[in-house]
């Protein structure tokens, strides 16, 4: 495993290009384009203030960089560098930006979701969708494309509306049984759309491409409700985290509950193995206690970690939630699976240190990955069953099949992890800081066991 040298970025805007050819950062209003193999800059680009979000297009030539305050967007591209575009959304102002799946139109959301706005790079068309619901995840493209479906909010009834994408006629507008509609997600098959209500109200739907109700899935009749959803890559599962600290696992055959799991504080005779982070500070010999080194060296008083397997029974650290508090840190948060579906990983917010590891072919706990602070972000590797996971220290945590390692990224300063994002290829990781990014890569050669 190897690192690259430490590079500026901002808000956390660091994406590898689709084709994995290119890495772009953002720093300030300036967009970076640099070579992925060689890490050196190949394109500078100037925006007109302080990026809010950047995106690259489907086919890797474009690169949207949004300013929510400005209320603008500008488009670069790779293959032109002279040519860019810039849409202004003007008084009625900017919360999102984003590329459809063909990298050639953008759909701009405008403030209090009064419409989301449809700008063609192709022949400067634009199309007007009203209505779309202000919720997180409102909006969401089938995965060859083809398809949009957007959550909406009629006459105080919540809808879902379904758009042909290469002309952005609506095909399908139905009402949905739900009370506050909070997320919609189609399947990467493409051909069930799953749609789930607040978390007032514990209710998943499934519906087909023309409209109709598959299946309702109610886990509980009070107000407890989903906190989570994740389609399995090949659509045999859907996953359910919810507030209750459980994650139910429905099949795509009947859309039945057939499996529910539970995150225990205690693990009394549990199969799984259970991995505890353990802090060493490395021994120090006389010299290096000198005043000398102890003035020039940042890293003197610097702890390791490494990786313990635990024996049960094992106690799990809980934070109970202050019921006082707006939206407490409770339930499942974080559902991922692997690329070959057959790994799911979790995490209960009441056990904020904890990433639990669940084998999807006999149905139960596989890995318990405890750590010292609490876990930022996980995310397989999408070519193997390799998990990448960092708690905000300068430590690179992954699990496989064949075990744990920690490692500690080597910098200068501090570099603390606050998320990483996998290459396409699976053989390298990006990691953020607070205002750096470094590359981090694997050696490949090494089989998972």
């Amino acid at each position: 495993m190897d690192f690259s040298d430490v590079f500026k970025q901002s808000n956390q805007l660091a994406r590898i290009s689709p084709d994995g050819k290119y890495l772009a950062t953002c720093v300030q209003y300036r967009l970076v384009v640099r070579d992925v193999s060689t890490l050196q800059i190949l394109q500078l680009y100037t925006c007109l203030d302080q990026i809010s979000c950047m995106e690259w297009s489907s086919d890797s030539l474009f690169i949207l960089c949004a300013m929510y305050k400005r209320g603008l967007v500008q488009v670069w591209s790779l293959e032109q560098p002279d040519w860019h575009c810039k849409i202004d959304e003007g008084s009625i102002g900017l919360v999102s930006s984003r590329w459809s799946p063909d990298g050639r139109h953008i759909l701009n959301t405008t403030e209090f979701h009064l419409r989301i706005t449809v700008w063609s790079l192709c022949n400067k068309a634009v199309s007007y969708i009203k209505y779309p619901k202000a919720c997180d995840k409102g909006i969401s493209f089938s995965r060859d494309g083809q398809y949009l479906a957007l959550a909406e909010r009629r006459q105080c009834k919540d809808c879902v509306s379904i758009f042909v994408c290469n002309n952005w006629h609506l095909l399908r507008h139905f009402e949905t049984e739900t009370e506050d509609l909070a997320g919609l997600e189609w399947s990467p098959s493409g051909c069930v759309l799953a749609v789930w209500d607040s978390c007032l109200e514990y209710k998943v739907l499934l519906y087909s491409l023309d409209g109709r109700l598959l299946s309702t899935f109610s886990a509980y009749d009070w107000s407890l409700g989903i906190k989570a959803v994740c389609w399995s890559p090949s659509s045999q599962f859907l996953a359910v985290g919810s507030y209750d600290e459980k994650v139910c696992i429905l099949n795509h055959i009947t859309w039945k509950k057939i499996m529910q799991f539970e995150h225990p504080a205690a693990l009394d005779d549990s199969k799984a193995t259970v991995y505890m982070e353990v802090e060493k500070r490395p021994a120090r010999s006389s010299e290096e206690m000198s005043l000398h080194n102890i003035a020039s060296s940042t890293a003197l008083f610097s702890t390791q970690s490494n990786y313990d397997i635990c024996l049960p029974p094992v106690q799990i650290p809980v934070v109970d939630p202050d019921p006082d508090r707006a939206n407490p840190a409770m339930g499942v948060s974080a559902l991922a699976f692997s690329a070959d579906s057959r790994y799911l990983a979790t995490k209960n917010d009441n056990m904020a240190t904890t990433v639990w590891v669940w084998d999807m072919q006999k149905l139960r706990l596989e890995a318990v990955l405890r750590h010292t602070s609490g876990v930022r972000c996980f995310q397989w590797s999408p070519r193997s069953a390799r998990l990448a996971l960092c708690t905000g220290n300068s430590n690179l945590y992954m699990w496989s099949p064949g075990g744990c390692i920690v490692v500690q990224v080597p910098s200068e300063g501090q570099f603390q992890v606050l998320s990483l994002s996998w290459h396409p290829a699976g053989d390298r990781l990006v990691l953020l800081g607070k205002e750096q990014l470094c590359l981090c890569y694997l050696d490949t050669n090494k089989q998972d066991s």
